[in-house]
């Protein structure tokens, strides 16, 4: 069993950076591929970053490349997501995310672990 839990969201102006962070328990946070979610309000759940176990492998959602950048620690059992340039169309609860399968964590049903998620609200 791994719990996920998401902190660093808030309210920032368009521009703006942003750091979360999710940390996870138990031993085996090296055993996951990790990655974040986004769910704007009123639209799906969608794929934003991936991290592989290692760290030596990382794919972004289209519209956050050059700005997102997710990275990991496994000594701390912490994966983060840093959002730079922030815009109004970034607002969404942001997820954790973990998976045994590289190639399935880009897919909802590929997902092993969710964290509750943490709201970045982005104004104009």
């Amino acid at each position: 069993q791994v719990q996920l839990v998401e902190s660093g969201g808030g309210l920032v102006q368009a521009g703006a950076s942003l750091r979360l962070s999710c940390a996870a328990s138990g031993r085996t946070f090296g055993s996951y591929n990790m990655g974040w979610y986004r769910q704007a309000p009123g639209k799906e759940r969608e794929f934003v970053a991936s991290i592989s176990r290692s760290g030596d492998l990382t794919y972004n959602l289209d519209s956050v490349k050059g700005r997102f950048t997710i990275a990991r620690d496994n000594a701390k059992n912490t994966v983060y997501l840093q959002m730079n340039s922030l815009k109004p169309e970034d607002t969404a609860v942001y997820y954790c995310a973990a998976s045994t399968g590289w190639g399935k964590i880009t897919d909802d049903y590929g997902i092993n672990y969710w964290g509750k998620g943490t709201l970045v609200t982005v104004s104009s």
